[in-house]
């Protein structure tokens, strides 16, 4: 797996949430990060790789919040 692409991720579309109400789920995470892919031209890593991942980088999905162009993509095509 590659590492440098997934830490990449979580430096440039990810933000610490102070309150864990705020928090994201799976779902939520996982396409902020096909956004994040696709932005920046990569293939995105199966949804099963890319949770292994988060898990490896110790992700809190209760104190996470989102950021940047890939926030942004991600709020205007869920909604």
């Amino acid at each position: 797996m590659d590492a440098s692409h997934f830490q990449r991720f979580l430096i440039e579309a990810t933000t610490e949430d102070p309150d864990p109400t705020n928090g994201l789920v799976e779902e939520q995470l996982y396409g902020l990060y096909i956004s994040w892919c696709l932005l920046n031209g990569r293939t995105p890593k199966p949804e099963t790789d890319f949770h292994v991942a988060m898990k490896e980088h110790h992700v809190d999905l209760h104190r996470l919040g989102i950021t940047g162009p890939a926030a942004t993509d991600y709020i205007l095509h869920s909604s």
